[in-house]
């Protein structure tokens, strides 16, 4: 198992350094607890996938997508494994970062302040980061 996690930790490091344009823009107003305080870290491993944002409090993950992910197949098996593990899934396209990031962040911060995280019982088998909590 250990040989796996690290393979995604490799793999969330690559694209760490080779982030989009609307990703960079998005992390550099989400980074330093920017949005009420909650806390975001960027390409994180979670269970078999790498997640673009995740405040891991309020179990919330954010997806920037651009064009390829049109209708894809496997974003909706991903999101659906991570609503059976006690995350919440936002998906924005990279124009609307790039072109409206004031309601990209509007509809961040309601789902921060509005959703609560789900009980820890009821989801007791969910995966930590592959890095351990920070």
């Amino acid at each position: 198992m250990r040989g796996a996690r690290v393979v995604r930790t490799d793999i969330a490091r690559k694209l760490r350094r080779n982030s989009t344009d609307a990703e960079l823009y998005l992390w550099n107003r989400l980074r330093a607890r920017a949005i009420g305080g909650f806390k975001f870290v960027r390409q994180e491993p979670i269970g078999p996938f790498v997640v673009d944002f995740v405040c891991r409090d309020r179990f919330l993950v954010i997806e920037v997508d651009g064009g390829q992910h049109a209708e894809r197949a496997s974003d909706a098996q991903r999101d659906r494994w991570l609503k059976e593990h006690g995350y919440r899934v936002l998906r924005f396209w990279n124009n609307d970062v790039l072109g409206n990031v004031s309601g990209v962040l509007e509809v961040i911060a309601d789902a921060l302040h509005t959703d609560s995280p789900p009980h820890p019982a009821r989801f007791a088998r969910r995966p930590l980061p592959a890095s351990g909590e920070r």
